[in-house]
């Protein structure tokens, strides 16, 4: 028997019993003129065309926006999306245009519409402000949904803090924020530069939205993205996350080789954990801090800024009956290290092997794929960026900076194996091998700031 109308039907009878729990659906296109609409920042025409909205890009022109002159809180909005062009596009959702910022220029979360090979389509963009907060590379089989040429069917879901976003079906994309409670809703018709793009076009059809007894859809695996420091969502809570740091206190976590805290270097401020600079040196002033905790298998992120020039480093697997390796006295507790570095201005990033201690490798030993230019992937300094390190049981690890995954490797593999005894580490037996270990926060006598320390440990 043929499977597929039966699939068909359970989908059907799924959307129906979701619609009889929803408020009511208002449209917000009639289908035969731009009532309730204007255009912001760019001239790109927009048209009704066999019942859509069709906006073309035209040279000479900024980013465009056809915006809803109403704004929205919380709300979930649904619609169809064709592309003729290969030039990305976007959804604004919560978004604003004010005098004051920018001159006017709209701002705000954006679903991103993406047709090249990059294929971020429904991760989700801070327009003008942070960039990605939710690159496609989060979630790489919501890289596969998009269908260049057809019509595609987006829902987002902004409830509260949480937005959330679907293609076809199938979750894209999740971020946890609370920089902009409402604003409006807007069709971008992006930019060009090349003239063989001139006339290309971006179409929206069955556009609708609910903001009366909003419903979530019901929770995903995929990972969450939270941009509010040290907080925990309900919905990370519910996928095993918790603060392997309280935001205030040094509970959890002591110096390394000592059994409380420091008492001077490392502070404790306004949500953050800050040491100041104290001249280059590693781990010779306030020292390292290592959690109380052992992990095995798990899952660490946090958050860190460093000023030009700055180094240190995320630790993990460190094990404080191995001393330091340090020649010159001092030196960091021992452990596999994913490196946390101004790559223009440190001369560490060209020591090592091949870029191997640049920001995002694993310390003198893997170094970092390529990451995408702009748009608040590559790092900068004296800005927040996102580490996160991924440790499964089997010996995978994944190094992931700013939402890319930047080092991929078996610790338990010949290979690795091999990069060690080609490493400094090489005089440490089993080196990265522990079953166990803590985390570290380095110390290299430069300044740097940490947040958002969360742990999830994984089977």
């Amino acid at each position: 028997m043929n499977s597929t109308p039966l699939r068909s039907l359970v989908l059907i009878f799924s959307c129906l019993a979701t619609a009889l729990h929803a408020g009511p659906w208002e449209s917000l296109f009639n289908g035969k003129d731009l009532n309730g609409w204007k255009l912001l920042n760019g001239k790109a025409p927009y048209a009704i065309v066999d019942g859509a909205i069709a906006g073309s890009a035209i040279t000479g022109s900024p980013n465009s926006f056809l915006a809803t002159e109403k704004t929205y809180g919380d709300f979930i909005l649904e619609m169809e999306i064709k592309q003729e062009g290969k030039s990305n596009g976007g959804v604004q959702f919560r978004s604003e245009s004010k005098p004051e910022f920018n001159a006017g220029r709209v701002h705000g979360y954006q679903f991103e519409i993406d047709p090249s090979d990059r294929a971020w389509t429904g991760g989700i963009y801070d327009e003008a402000r942070r960039g990605w907060l939710y690159p496609g590379t989060l979630n790489p089989a919501g890289q596969k949904l998009y269908q260049y040429g057809e019509w595609n069917r987006i829902r987002i879901e902004a409830i509260g803090n949480s937005l959330r976003t679907w293609v076809n079906g199938q979750p894209v994309a999740h971020v946890i924020d609370n920089m902009t409670p409402r604003g409006f809703i807007a069709l971008q018709v992006h930019a060009i530069q090349q003239p063989d793009q001139v006339g290309h076009r971006t179409m929206w059809r069955n556009i609708r939205i609910q903001t009366t007894d909003l419903t979530p859809s019901p929770a995903t695996s995929i990972y969450i993205r939270n941009a509010i420091p040290n907080d925990v969502s309900a919905a990370e809570k519910a996928q095993g996350w918790s603060l392997a740091w309280d935001g205030k206190t040094g509970k959890g976590w002591h110096g390394a080789y000592k059994t409380t805290f420091p008492s001077e270097g490392w502070t404790m401020k306004d949500g953050e954990i800050v040491l100041p600079d104290t001249g280059g040196a590693e781990s010779k002033g306030a020292g390292d801090i290592i959690s109380d905790a052992e992990y095995s298998a798990f899952e660490f992120q946090l958050d860190f800024k460093v000023p030009p020039g700055g180094n240190s480093g995320f630790k993990y697997f460190v094990d404080e009956s191995i001393k330091p390796i340090s020649s010159n006295g001092g030196g960091s507790a021992v452990g596999l290290e994913f490196q946390i570095l101004d790559d223009e201005l440190h001369p560490d990033a060209k020591k090592g092997k091949d870029g191997n201690r640049t920001i995002g490798s694993l310390y003198d030993l893997i170094t970092k794929k390529k990451l995408p230019g702009g748009l608040a992937i590559l790092p900068r300094v004296n800005e927040w960026q996102h580490a996160r390190v991924v440790v499964q049981a089997d010996g995978h690890v994944e190094h992931w900076l700013n939402g890319i995954k930047v080092v991929d490797y078996n610790r338990f593999s010949p290979e690795f194996r091999a990069l060690v005894a080609q490493s400094k580490y090489s005089v440490l037996p089993n080196f990265g091998l522990a079953k166990k270990g803590r985390v570290l926060l380095q110390e290299h006598g430069n300044a740097v700031h940490f947040r958002s320390i969360k742990v999830r440990e994984l089977k």
